[in-house]
């Protein structure tokens, strides 16, 4: 049974590689991304943290998810996502790996809540599961 959901963000350019980014939520005001110097003016992320931001966030809340479900009590939860680059065999930048480390506040009276999520919630991260099968992109170019 195939089932489907779609989503949608706009960007528009404010000045040289400056982007801003609207989610179309309510009360959610516009993110700003920008490239690293020379090109841009590093006024903002660039693309590259903001995936690695929203693949920290979906596993860190799938984690949340399961522990919470399974009636663990969570206390505070730090994410930190580095990710390294590499030039492919063209000389073009890529990102190679993304490493997420989550440190979530779990009291040892729910070891075994704690064991059972930690071999689950990677399955259910939309985004790190979706990078990693590789996402088929569509790209069509409409010149005004």
């Amino acid at each position: 049974m195939s089932e489907e959901r779609g989503f949608s963000v706009s960007m528009r350019r404010q000045e040289g590689f400056r982007f801003e980014v609207d989610f179309g939520m309510e009360g959610v005001g516009p993110l700003y991304m920008d490239e690293p110097e020379p090109v841009g003016g590093k006024s903002g992320p660039n693309a590259s943290k903001v995936l690695a931001a929203a693949m920290g966030n979906c596993l860190t809340a799938s984690l949340l998810f399961c522990l919470q479900k399974a009636r663990a009590e969570v206390g505070d939860i730090e994410t930190k996502v580095g990710g390294v680059m590499r030039r492919n065999d063209k000389g073009r930048w890529r990102i190679a790996e993304i490493n997420v480390e989550i440190s979530p506040e779990v009291g040892e009276e729910y070891d075994s809540q704690y064991e059972r999520c930690h071999g689950l919630f990677e399955d259910f991260c939309i985004v790190s599961k979706s990078v990693e099968q590789g996402i088929p992109i569509k790209v069509k170019v409409d010149r005004r």
